[in-house]
């Protein structure tokens, strides 16, 4: 299994990005994700369980190259169960990738700003 702020929306995507094999191909493929590495690098900032804290350079390099909305449309049931989609738009926006306010990401929708 595959863990992907957005991919992971990071994860991130991405990251945000953190998806299971079958749909990892076919985002690496679609959204310019490296999933391996995503795996290795930003993991840990998007799993239930742990403390939010800002990802490394190393993932922030691989969350960049990730298309977060075309990542997004790949988010499964699965995925939302692995990983904090609040922490994956945490590391997918402190990783420089603008991340819209009320985009869907799987059946998380970003929350607005609140203050």
């Amino acid at each position: 299994m595959l863990n992907f702020h957005f991919a992971g929306l990071a994860v991130l995507f991405i990251t945000g990005v953190v998806l299971s094999g079958e749909i990892g191909g076919v985002v690496g493929q679609l959204c310019g994700a490296d999933i391996g590495g995503l795996v290795t690098q930003c993991a840990a900032y998007v799993q239930k369980g742990t403390p939010m804290t800002d990802p490394s350079e190393a993932c922030c390099e691989l969350i960049r190259q990730v298309d977060i909305p075309c990542a997004c449309k790949h988010v499964t049931k699965e995925v939302e169960q692995m990983v904090d989609m609040n922490k994956v738009v945490h590391v997918v926006s402190y990783c420089g990738k603008p991340v819209p306010k009320g985009m869907k990401c799987g059946s998380y929708t970003v929350p607005p700003v609140s203050g």
